[in-house]
């Protein structure tokens, strides 16, 4: 093994919060919460186990019931969830870690045989395909197009739920506008055909990330709120239209805010709105690097350019999965993990979840499962 030294493993800041390395673990949907989206105490020792990283932000929790993209899910509108993600936070803590939440309203990627509402949108257009339920995966349908009231109610309730994840323990929140859920659909063309003043040109499709954003950050402090988002991406059928508008036009809105962090899904050092957004954000950018491959060696390579290209902190989401000591591993040089793909979602349980070893626990003959690529988007 050879041991690496670069700056990923050197204390960084975040406004208000110290790290010490500049390894982020990404939010990862896993699916192991209680059915009505309260965390679980499996997921307090998953979430433990992975306390070296510099940075971990938890997967998406809904900040309403209509928000609610899967089954088993969770959730942050509710005391029980409040209480249960203190046991999550307090375990990590233990463990020496720091924790954000994310806060996800899916939009339109939901179905009323999982929340048991109509799910709401910028506009009536449907997501193109399957989504799976607790009866298996069924067609999607037509969301209810959000109301001026809706907007005004929804970046209350992401107000609300920022309030809860700080009594729930955690440093801050991580507001979600990526990956094709509500705020995404906001700022896509093909997703609003809004005429009001939250449609058509960039800068009313904008509106509604900024607006919760500023409502966040209102409610706890701008430097305990990070905004995560995908310049680009296409998943749950997005697609954007001007992106290199974009995401300059919410920097330029945002920038100023104080944020702890702007999060860049597959960032890409080589894209004209990477330089953009890199040149106009006055803070922290975390970027979640576009692997070629989940080794050791692939990491390293990955996560140097986009230091070297202006990133202050790397988020990895499948090497963490499947690597509870992956801050050791890179530093050593180690080996990592294979990921069990069919233990991703959906499955529940401990088995692909809590039982990855560590490196003074593998087995002797170094058998694992083979791995097989997942779609980096709705990976990390």
């Amino acid at each position: 093994m050879t041991q690496h030294t670069t700056a990923l493993f050197e204390p960084a800041r975040l406004p208000g919060l110290d790290l010490p390395n500049h390894l982020v673990m990404a939010p990862l949907t896993r699916n192991r919460a209680a059915e009505d989206g309260t965390p679980t105490p499996l997921m307090a020792t998953y979430y433990a186990q992975r306390a070296s990283a510099g940075l971990i932000i938890a997967e998406a929790a809904t900040p309403n019931a209509v928000g609610q993209t899967y089954p088993n899910i969770t959730a942050v509108h509710a005391p029980s969830h409040v209480a249960g993600w203190r046991q999550v936070t307090d375990a990590v803590r233990e463990a020496g870690g720091r924790m954000f939440l994310q806060l996800q309203h899916g939009g339109r990627v939901g179905h009323p045989a999982t929340s048991g509402l109509t799910p709401v949108a910028p506009s009536p257009v449907p997501l193109p395909e399957t989504i799976f339920t607790p009866d298996g995966h069924r067609p999607s349908v037509v969301p209810r197009e959000m109301t001026a009231e809706d907007i005004r109610t929804t970046v209350a309730d992401f107000a609300r739920a920022a309030r809860n994840a700080l009594d729930a323990g955690f440093e801050g929140v991580e507001v979600h506008s990526a990956n094709g859920h509500l705020l995404h659909q906001f700022l896509s063309r093909n997703t609003n055909l809004r005429t009001d003043g939250y449609g058509g040109p960039v800068a009313a499709r904008i509106r509604f990330t900024a607006e919760v954003t500023e409502a966040v950050a209102a409610e706890i402090g701008a430097e305990r709120v990070g905004l995560r988002v995908s310049p680009g991406s296409t998943v749950n059928g997005i697609a954007e239209g001007e992106t290199d508008e974009i995401y300059p036009a919410l920097v330029e809105r945002l920038g100023g805010l104080g944020l702890s962090y702007l999060h860049l899904v597959r960032a890409d050092p080589d894209t004209a709105v990477y330089r953009k957004v890199r040149a106009g954000w006055p803070g922290v950018i975390i970027a979640n690097p576009v692997l070629e491959e989940v080794t050791t060696e692939a990491v390293h390579r990955a996560s140097e350019r986009l230091l070297a290209a202006g990133a202050d902190l790397i988020a990895l989401g499948r090497p963490f999965l499947a690597n509870p000591d992956l801050v050791t591993r890179l530093r050593l040089g180690a080996p990592l993990n294979e990921m069990r793909d069919r233990y991703f979602m959906y499955v529940g349980g401990a088995a692909g979840y809590t039982d990855y070893p560590a490196l003074d626990a593998q087995p002797a003959d170094g058998s694992n499962d083979s791995i097989v690529a997942l779609d980096g988007d709705r990976v990390a």
